[in-house]
């Protein structure tokens, strides 16, 4: 059974009960994605090792208010 099939049975027999439907397949991935990135990251962080991309640069964010 495939993926699609599965999640039309699903939403189914939630209908036939009376039950909000499943959500639909890879509806979280991405946030699921950010947060393992974030996890992994933060990890690395506390591990000693040095910041890459975008964490290397939050802190001083505020300290320098971008002109247009």
């Amino acid at each position: 059974m495939s993926l699609t099939q599965q999640y039309l049975l699903d939403t189914h027999r939630a209908r036939q009960l009376g039950q909000p439907a499943p959500p639909a397949p890879g509806t979280g991935e991405l946030r699921l994605l950010r947060a393992l990135r974030d996890y992994r990251r933060f990890r690395a962080l506390l591990a000693g090792y040095p910041a890459r991309g975008r964490t290397r640069h939050t802190p001083d964010r505020g300290a320098h208010p971008r002109t247009l």
